[in-house]
């Protein structure tokens, strides 16, 4: 019995290791699920379950590879890894349409990629830089909505009195 056990439960060698990993998971989480509730209330295709699966993936293999007794520069490795593969993923959600210079999806893959740096943050132990970084973010993304949208105003009342002119 002792065997099985061990074999469910390698890498989580005791209760305050188990509730080491869970306390990361769940912050991956509920950060990434903060960015990506923004984005989704904006409407944006990339949303919240892809924030939350994003953070919480790159967070368990920073995880994983560190409970396998991982040295830093295998860590490394994975890190550059993972970032590699997120670029495939933010790659996959920009857009070029038909019109010359109208090209979008670019701040959701730049959001997926800041996604994966919290979770590898939190992987890492650096909930504080995480919760920093998430804060950052979500404020970047609040206030330029609102910037760009008064740009849009003050530039439609530059035609307008162009126009009238």
């Amino acid at each position: 019995m002792d065997i099985i056990w061990d074999e469910i439960t390698y890498g989580l060698p005791d209760i305050g290791h188990l509730a080491h990993v869970i306390i990361r998971l769940m912050a991956a989480s509920l950060l990434g699920a903060a960015v990506g509730a923004q984005r989704e209330s904006v409407g944006k295709s990339a949303g919240l379950r892809t924030h939350i699966l994003v953070c919480l993936g790159t967070c368990l293999f920073i995880i994983a590879c560190s409970g396998a007794g991982m040295s830093s520069d295998g860590l490394s490795r994975v890190i550059q890894g993972v970032i590699t593969g997120i670029g495939f993923i933010g790659a996959g959600s920009i857009l070029k349409l038909s019109e010359e210079k109208d090209i979008r999806g670019l701040t959701t893959a730049a959001g997926i990629w800041m996604t994966a740096a919290i979770g590898v943050a939190v992987g890492l132990g650096s909930l504080g830089v995480a919760l920093l970084s998430t804060f950052f973010i979500l404020i970047i993304l609040s206030l330029t909505v609102f910037l760009e949208n008064w740009h849009k105003k003050m530039r439609t009342v530059k035609v307008e009195e162009t126009k009238t002119e």
